[in-house]
């Protein structure tokens, strides 16, 4: 399918309108990384602690920050999920390395837990020393039944009665996570599942908080360098892998032009992530070194028609060479990049909170991407193929060789 037919825009003619373009953002960016924000990194490469708490109803994230500020936490990151029906109502709070030490990183869920039961929980004063059923885990929920001890079996003298109210621990764990996601909405509706005396005695001295803990994940600060150290090495690694193929492809000032664009890429990608202080996570890594390998594509595709003509025709300008060459792929490069474009745009406004650094990352990369194989590569074959001829030197840029028979 092509959407445009002998058409005869002068790219390389408008390349100092490019020049401009991409020294704007790409300064940008570097004075916001160096000066302003700096390179606002998750948890992922900082360390701390990420607590997935689940409510009964839609949640404050204010009023949960300033519960948080209330308990001593300091600056705790929070966010929404939003990517089902059934997570509307959960939140990642995110206690930062500065908020605690190596050593006490594992406190993290005891404190964002005494943080919420303090300040955010339904219970009333009434409910001190009661156990929180919501949060309540089979052991603790276990061991509390055969103390109270509510159906006389002997207490926790009795192995019969430790069996029994580990059974009816599991029930219980089991109507709240899996029946009722993690929240129970009332205590009577537990009677389907425990016994009567069990019931009665966990209406008495139990409570429902309205939130559950559903998942914490904890990272070390030297896990966190670790982190940071490999994601940089993956991305360098990505770039020197990519100059040797084009170089063994092409020629070595293909493989240049490409890894110079890509670096473009990455660098205004990255710069975009400061501008707007949005922490670059794992995740967001994983977004980059997509983009890395789809914007090295699409300059391939370039490279190649220049290579092609260049066996064609070596009489034609240079310039008016890669003109040509860059329109003639032009339907390409909008119909994947436009469907690509339009499939990240989606991830970006529907896919959640959690999903929005990621998609972000793919919305710029994807646009700059395609813009540096025609503005960056493309002018700097040209440059180079101009300051050999001034130095009086021959044309390097192989045309592609012929098939045989």
């Amino acid at each position: 399918m092509e959407l445009f037919h002998d058409v005869k825009i002068d790219w390389l003619g408008k390349k100092w309108y490019f020049l401009g373009f991409s020294l704007i953002f790409s300064v940008s960016g570097l004075l916001s990384l160096l000066f302003w924000h700096h390179l606002p990194l998750d948890v992922d490469f900082t360390g701390g602690t990420v607590v997935r708490v689940k409510f009964g109803q839609k949640p404050d994230t204010d009023k949960i920050r300033e519960a948080a500020s209330k308990a001593g936490l300091g600056d705790v990151r929070i966010q929404s999920i939003a990517n089902t029906a059934e997570s509307n109502n959960e939140v990642y709070i995110t206690l930062a390395q500065k908020q605690t030490s190596e050593a006490s990183l594992d406190r993290g869920r005891a404190a964002i837990v005494k943080t919420l039961t303090t300040n955010y929980s339904k219970a009333g004063p009434e409910d001190a020393g009661k156990i929180d059923l919501d949060n309540a885990g089979r052991g603790s929920l276990s061991a509390w039944l055969e103390q109270k001890d509510p159906e006389h079996l002997g207490g926790a003298d009795s192995q019969n009665a430790q069996t029994h109210y580990e059974q009816q621990a599991a029930a219980i764990q089991n109507y709240r996570d899996v029946t009722h996601g993690g929240l129970i909405d009332s205590i009577d509706g537990l009677s389907s599942v425990a016994d009567a005396a069990v019931v009665s005695e966990l209406k008495q001295d139990g409570y429902l908080s309205g939130f559950a803990i559903r998942n914490v994940e904890i990272v070390g600060p030297q896990v966190g360098n670790q982190l940071k150290m490999q994601a940089l090495y993956a991305t360098l690694y990505s770039l020197a892998g990519m100059l040797i193929y084009l170089w063994f492809r092409f020629e070595l000032i293909y493989g240049v032009a490409a890894v110079v664009a890509v670096f473009h890429d990455t660098l205004i990608t990255i710069g975009a992530f400061s501008l707007t202080n949005q922490e670059i996570s794992l995740t967001v890594i994983a977004a980059i070194l997509t983009l890395i390998g789809y914007s090295m594509n699409d300059t391939i595709v370039v490279f190649d028609r220049i290579r092609e003509n260049l066996r064609m025709t070596r009489r034609e300008p240079l310039t008016d060479l890669v003109n040509r060459s860059i329109n003639q792929t032009l339907s390409r490069t909008v119909l994947t990049s436009g469907l690509t474009f339009l499939t990240v745009l989606s991830l970006y406004v529907f896919g959640g909170e959690v999903l929005h650094g990621f998609s972000f990352a793919l919305v710029i990369g994807i646009l700059i991407g395609t813009y540096s194989s025609i503005a960056v590569a493309a002018p700097m074959l040209v440059a180079y193929q101009d300051w050999r001829a001034g130095r009086g030197r021959r044309a390097t840029l192989p045309a592609a060789k012929k098939a045989r028979a």
